[in-house]
């Protein structure tokens, strides 16, 4: 196994031409953060920080054959899963994935300009077929308003959507609470031996990609042998520099920087 010594972890996403989110954002992540890094292209989207163009899914054999690969010569230490588009994939994924894999789903619906990244017919393979082998699903608020059937405005809305899709399967739950309105960014780590809180700064500008590199950096975290609220509450503090240093002028929209180098413009 030429992986046999290094930590590894995988992402199985699309990939975003604008290199600010998905399969490129994960990347970032795992590099920045010690961990090499494998990927399982799921679909190609032409896109850029102010809209998606176009997205090509990839067929599901595929798919399959970058997991096995991957799976046959890397001793992986954790999974994590983004934009996979279609029931076929979803399907594909959860049948391919290696037995015990320590699986994060950042369970990616609609991209950052509004652009659909899941089918709607596919949301509930999701939570029927890959949820349940989760050691943690992370879901905004808008994933979280679907997921748990319920609308969410509060912090106390957060926790209780936390616990219903908590129910689907997945050994841990983390709310982001970015959506939110109030002073400072509250996210919640939802389990069954209760709740973990770790807030960040709100900054004044909206930023692409920061769901993938939270999700990411978790994914990474656990790979190298944290368990879940450790691996959290680290996160939480990475993606928090990472927006900090967000890339770019604020407008349209700022690019999430998990190199923790300031490219914005004064």
């Amino acid at each position: 196994m030429t992986g046999a010594q290094m930590i590894a972890a995988c992402s199985i996403a699309g990939s975003d031409s604008g290199g600010g989110a998905g399969i490129q954002a994960d990347l970032k992540t795992f590099t920045a953060l010690g961990v090499w890094g494998l990927t399982v292209i799921t679909a190609v989207t032409a896109q850029n920080t102010r809209e998606v163009r176009g997205t090509w899914v990839l067929p599901p054999d595929a798919v399959r054959a970058q997991i096995e690969a991957v799976a046959d010569d890397f001793l992986i230490g954790a999974w994590k899963t983004g934009m996979l588009a279609d029931r076929p994939v979803i399907r594909t994924v959860a049948e391919a994935l290696p037995d015990g894999a320590d699986l994060v789903i950042d369970p990616v619906m609609v991209s950052t300009s509004g652009h659909r990244l899941l089918r709607e017919d596919a949301v509930a393979d999701l939570m029927e077929l890959l949820i349940p082998q989760a050691a943690v699903v992370t879901p905004n608020i808008p994933e979280a308003e679907v997921l748990g059937r319920m609308q969410v405005v509060t912090i106390e809305d957060m926790a209780e959507a936390g616990r219903r899709i908590l129910d689907l399967g997945p050994r841990a739950v983390v709310m982001k609470g970015g959506h939110l309105a109030g002073g400072a960014a509250v996210d919640l780590l939802i389990d069954r031996d209760g709740v973990t809180e770790a807030s960040g700064m709100r900054y004044p500008y909206s930023v692409h990609g920061s769901g993938c590199c939270f999700s990411a950096a978790l994914t990474a975290h656990l790979a190298r042998g944290m368990d879940a609220r450790r691996a959290f509450v680290a996160a939480r503090e990475f993606i928090d520099t990472a927006i900090r240093d967000a890339a770019g002028s604020p407008e349209p929209i700022r690019i999430v920087n998990p190199g923790g180098t300031s490219y914005h413009e004064d």
